[in-house]
């Protein structure tokens, strides 16, 4: 069998109060994860405090320490 390259994509493993920046999207900038369940995890805006729910959907990329949180749109 010839191999291929493939690229692998796998959820992020969540945790609740974790801060995260999605870099772009429509769900682009800063949030902390304030729920989860199997199939949906809850983000809460640090600045408006909303919070909106939908199915999990985000893929890891990298771990950065050197971002401001909340960031200065």
């Amino acid at each position: 069998m010839e191999k291929k390259r493939v690229t692998v994509f796998k959820p992020y493993p969540f945790e609740v109060g974790q801060k995260i920046h999605i870099d772009s999207g429509r769900r682009a900038g800063d949030w902390q994860v304030a729920a989860l369940s199997e199939t949906k995890v809850t983000l809460r805006c640090p600045v408006t405090h909303k919070e909106f729910e939908w199915a999990r959907f985000c893929y890891f990329v990298e771990e950065r320490d050197d971002l401001a949180w909340p960031g200065k749109d």
